[in-house]
Order: C-alpha cells, then structure tokens, then sequence
C-alpha cells in the first residue's frame, strides 16, 4: 500500500521581547491606529541580541519531537525553511541536526520566504512517498528583523520572528470512502501538495543585497499594492486547485491555516472563498508576518488550544517573494 505522511506531532517558539504598535509608533511616524486598521496587527515579537534563526528553529523542533513523542535518534531528515539563516553557508538546518542529537540522515535549508514552509511540505511529503525516508522534522524559523529597514514604516512594521515545527512519519494510506455531499475522505496525513512561482515578478517584493551581486545583506523592499493584488488572487487559486484535485470543496474545509501577511488579506480570500471567518486560523495580530514560520505557529496553537481535533480537514496556504505560493491539505 501507498505511503502517507502523516502529522504526529507540533511545536512552536516566540522570542521573549513583545514590541507593540505604541512602541513602534514612538521611533517611526505611524500610530497604533494606522498599523492595525491596515494590516491587523497589533505586536510582535523580536528576537534578542545574540538569539539566531537556528536558536529559535531548536526550540520548535524540540517542542514538536516532545508532542510527537519520538526520539531525535529516530529523525531522518530535517529540512529548514527560513530567508534569515544563520550564514551563508553551511546550512542553519544542519546546526539544528547536531543540536538535537541526530546522527542520521540529512539536513537542509530551503528558500522560498514566506511560502517555505509549503515548500517544505511538499519535499518533505515526496521523501516519505518514496520510502527514502521514515521520520522527517519540518520547520519554518525566521529572524526577520534583522533584515528589515527600521526606518521604513512601510515595511518595517509587518514582520517579526518566531518558529514552528512539525514532524511528519511515514503511515499507510487508508482507503478511500464517501463523506459528505462533495468528496471522498482519503484517509489522514497529506492528501497534496501544490506548488506555484512567477520569476517575473522578483521586483515586487524583495532584499535588496546578497552574497553575489553587493557582499551585504540588505533589507527588504516592498510594493505592497500590487503584492497585494497577486496574493488574493493566487491564494484563492491554490486553494480551489487543491481542492479539486481532492474531489472537495470549500465547505469541507473545517480549518484554513494560512500564511499570516495581512488580516485584509485573508479576509479578501475568506471572501472569495465564500469561507466564514470563523474558519480561519488568525495569528497575525500577535505574530506579525514571520515569513516561513508563520503558518507552522498557526498551526500549533490552533492544535493545541483544541481547535483543530482529529479528522478535521486542514487547508494551509501561502504566497511569498519570487513571488512563490503553494498549498497542503490535511486531514488531521
């Protein structure tokens, strides 16, 4: 029988230091007002002085192998998802690996900033199908402050750090069998992956430095109208592709995750959906936009605040600079 990955376990981290709107509002020329009927966004956290991407990537790994109730000895594989590594080189996921205690297997960073973690997924989802690995740690981690311009209140006041963590275990697929009025119930773990990127929109949203072309970091650039058109049109696109490629429609959806960017735009996309708000998975009024690890610390609090419970179907999606965008569907 077919493998499945399967979900068996969640685990987040916030740095300690919570920056409010106020805060902001003293240094940039913006209000708390201005922040939070544009975006929804009311805090978020920062990581401190000496606190790397890889710091913050450990602790929700830990967390999610502790949910999971599995060994590190037992990983496989970790695949990190992050735009802020730790160095250009080596891989911040293989910092993670030896922190854990794992000796087998392979770690790797992957790029596609705030649609990472799908990303992750989908590579992830693929190495379980093939049988070319068990037990896959999954983890979205960015210290995003650390590229952004402090004094461009455009951007600047959007994004915060944190990471989540998954850990996915290869299962049997379950046979299928009628449920509801529009689908078929396909078992649990990932039903699919769907992936999606536009080269030509690179100028839209991006850091204006790198390794190759001015030896710097750089910080981040924004158009956020037009990142803004792109995303609800797109996240409503990958969500009805992942739905029919399931045989399922919106309203089976028990629980959509999506990248926390802009609360105007997931209501944009709740909308299009014809999707009740209350089906949505918001963090962003305390996370910020934490680019890959976003929808991992969405998805472990909706989990372990009860929300999402077994055999509910899970809808996570995301668009990001490239500009990328994807969606997973789950059945918890």
């Amino acid at each position: 029988m077919m493998k499945r990955s399967k979900i068996i376990g969640c685990g987040s981290y916030l740095p300690e230091r919570v920056v409010t709107n106020a805060e902001l509002s003293a240094k940039l020329d913006t209000t708390d007002e201005w922040i939070t009927t544009r975006t929804g966004i009311r805090q978020r956290h920062l990581a401190a002085d000496g606190e790397l991407t890889s710091d913050l990537a450990l602790k929700a790994a830990e967390r999610a192998l502790e949910n999971a109730n599995i060994p590190a000895s037992e990983v496989d594989m970790v695949v990190l998802a992050t735009t802020t590594p730790d160095n250009t080189f080596p891989a911040t996921a293989t910092k993670v690996q030896d922190k854990l205690g794992m000796v087998n297997g392979a770690a790797f960073d992957i790029q596609a900033v705030c649609s990472g973690f799908i990303y992750g997924m989908a590579i992830a989802d693929n190495f379980i199908k093939t049988s070319q690995c068990k037990t896959v740690v999954l983890i979205g981690a960015e210290t995003f402050s650390r590229i952004l311009d402090w004094e461009d209140r455009s951007t600047c006041v959007l994004f915060g750090d944190g990471a989540g963590a998954v850990v996915l275990r290869a299962g049997e697929a379950e046979p299928e069998v009628n449920v509801g009025e529009s689908g078929h119930n396909r078992g649990t773990g990932i039903l699919s992956t769907h992936l999606h990127s536009d080269g030509s929109t690179n100028e839209l949203l991006y850091v204006d430095g790198g390794p190759s072309s001015t030896q710097t970091v750089g910080h981040v650039r924004m158009n956020g109208r037009e990142v803004f058109r792109h995303a609800v049109t797109n996240l409503a696109s990958i969500v009805g592709e992942a739905l029919e490629a399931n045989g399922l429609a919106s309203e089976d959806i028990d629980w959509l995750v999506p990248h926390q960017a802009n609360k105007r735009i997931l209501d944009s996309t709740a909308k299009k959906l014809g999707l009740a708000k209350e089906k949505i998975v918001i963090t962003v009024d305390r996370h910020a936009n934490t680019s890959a690890a976003s929808i991992p610390l969405a998805l472990d609090e909706a989990v372990r605040d009860g929300r999402i419970k077994k055999g509910d179907l899970v809808l996570m999606e995301a668009m990001g600079g490239g500009l990328t965008w994807g969606a997973g569907l789950v059945r918890w």
